[in-house]
């Protein structure tokens, strides 16, 4: 299956959330077995590439990918959680929505000092969410320089972003728009 084939299972969902927008889901492609394994097999080929000591998957749809991603490499993977989500100590990272703020979380004893992480997710739009993502797993003590994920918005900026901060980017497709 090739990644224009993986393409092709994206639905896209005209005028959602707001007019204007094309939501690219997931969901036809998660319905899909060999669309789905196709896509995790790709994802950890390139985690594997680099040398990724644990994968950090970003609530919700990055859980999927990430602990898929995970158990097909025998890798450790780091929930990065939403804002109470976790029952022990946390640590935690407040960042910028479009239209307000959000907080992540993790587990630090989850860490290793000096332990390449992988940020595995869904999709990258402006990229604010795996940049803090990655600025919450690098105060933990991981090294995070490599985030990957199925789609890529380019016209969002977001791939640029996480660049910018010293984080390599791939994804298996990209969309124009967002």
């Amino acid at each position: 299956m090739t990644n224009d084939d993986l393409k092709a299972l994206i639905r896209t969902v005209p005028d959602f959330p707001a007019k204007g927008v094309m939501f690219r889901d997931i969901t036809t492609l998660l319905a899909d077995g060999k669309g789905l394994t196709a896509a995790v097999e790709r994802i950890a080929g390139r985690a594997n590439a680099v040398g990724a000591g644990a994968i950090a998957g970003l609530e919700a749809r990055g859980f999927i990918f990430g602990a898929a991603v995970a158990s097909l490499l025998m890798l450790g993977f780091v929930p990065v959680r939403k804002a109470g989500k976790l029952p022990v100590p946390t640590i935690g990272i407040d960042y910028a929505l479009e239209y307000g703020e959000a907080r992540l979380e993790i587990d630090p004893t989850l860490i290793r000092q000096g332990e390449r992480i992988i940020i595995v997710d869904d999709l990258v739009a402006t990229g604010g969410t795996a940049l803090a993502a990655a600025q919450l797993l690098r105060q933990a003590g991981a090294v995070v320089d490599r985030a990957l994920f199925v789609i890529d918005l380019p016209d969002l900026g977001g791939a640029q972003v996480l660049r910018d901060n010293g984080i390599a980017v791939e994804a298996l497709m990209e969309f124009d728009g967002h």
